[in-house]
């Protein structure tokens, strides 16, 4: 493994790439906000409210924002409501697994705070409970049915809200290094990424699943399709995941603090609306040899809040440590015992990667604290 002599991140994330000076695209994009005219974007961003402003008439949703009840999310309304003063609809999509204190408070306030209307999808969770068994199995994405919901929901219910203007947050690939890392304002293609892309129906039926269970994790038709407009945030405005939580926070919402201290990450304010839920997040590290700990390292060490060295030792006590509540409910949900959980876990993990130690734990072969 290499890793970026920049921050903290290595080359086996799926798409990302290096330069000459071994600087991943992640920081070279970060650096690139430095060239751009945020003042001209901004003014990108009012034209795109004012061609969709009151396009429902007087009192009609005129937007729309795909919502976790995140410090995101908090942030994406903010930015439509308070700033732009826009009439947006929200559309959720909730994972059926059991929610922390701070995920059921966030939902609600995002509500209550900017005064908006959610419509929220409760997931078939008998499909769910099939689905996640088998593609943790056989893949080792057990959240893959959630995750499509969470692209395609949106998207079908701006077209029958006629409401073509959805807003997303960031350009993934973009900001955090990818596979088609475009700069863009258009989220149009967003449903193809890696996270959630289209499985053949084939994957997926049997064992009680039919193709009626599946109906909303098909995209709309190519028609409805046009007629949307999606966009990223994050193309009109400096994106800063910390920035984002200090907005959210003076609008009601809760972190993890005084409920749990995750083991495995490096922060309490990131995808902490359940617990199960972070078993999918979690097993990049296993095939990638990376979690959520590099993951923020990295953010922490492009907005200045820490040095590449305060950030190794946080992903060398935490990056592998999936927390225990996050197995509970996993199993608890699936229907696992704990041994069976780690025996499926024990084979992705890749071999060119890790190694068994003498107290027979995979252990990284090249981790980021013994390189040369």
């Amino acid at each position: 493994m290499k890793y970026c002599k920049r921050c903290t991140m290595p080359d086996t994330r799926p798409g990302i790439t290096f330069d000459e000076q071994g600087v991943c695209s992640a920081c070279t994009h970060y650096d690139h906000r430095d060239d751009i005219d945020w003042d001209a974007r901004f003014e990108e961003f009012k034209a795109l409210c004012d061609k969709y402003r009151g396009c429902n008439g007087p009192g009609g949703y005129d937007c729309a924002v795909a919502v976790s009840g995140g410090k995101d999310s908090h942030f994406q309304v903010y930015m439509l409501k308070e700033v732009m003063g826009m009439n947006p609809i929200l559309f959720s999509v909730e994972d059926n697994f059991p929610m922390t204190e701070a995920g059921k408070h966030n939902l609600r306030n995002i509500s209550e705070a900017f005064g908006c209307t959610i419509i929220s999808c409760k997931p078939d969770v008998k499909v769910q409970k099939i689905l996640m068994r088998k593609f943790f199995e056989k893949y080792g994405k057990p959240t893959w049915y959630v995750d499509r919901l969470i692209y395609t929901f949106p998207l079908h219910m701006a077209a029958k809200f006629n409401v073509p203007m959805l807003c997303y947050g960031e350009n993934v690939s973009y900001e955090y290094g990818g596979g088609n890392d475009v700069e863009t304002y258009s989220a149009k293609d967003q449903i193809n990424n890696g996270v959630a892309v289209g499985m053949p129906m084939e994957e997926l039926l049997g064992d009680g699943v039919t193709e009626k269970d599946l109906s909303l994790t098909l995209a709309p038709c190519q028609e409805e399709l046009d007629r949307l407009d999606p966009f990223y945030m994050s193309y009109f405005v400096p994106w800063n995941s910390v920035k984002n939580y200090e907005i959210a926070k003076r609008y009601g919402f809760h972190d993890l603090s005084n409920e749990w201290d995750r083991t495995h990450h490096a922060e309490n304010f990131d995808q902490i609306d359940s617990r199960a839920y972070l078993v999918h997040s979690w097993l990049k590290y296993p095939k990638f040899g990376h979690a959520a700990a590099t993951d923020y390292t990295a953010r922490y060490i492009r907005y200045g809040l820490l040095t590449r060295e305060e950030a190794i030792p946080i992903i060398k006590q935490r990056d592998g440590a999936l927390d225990r509540k996050c197995v509970e409910d996993f199993c608890d949900f699936c229907g696992y015992t704990e041994a069976e959980f780690w025996t499926i876990m024990d084979k992705f993990y890749n071999r060119d990667l890790f190694k068994k130690d003498e107290y027979d734990r995979w252990v990284l072969k090249e981790p980021i604290w013994e390189e040369k």
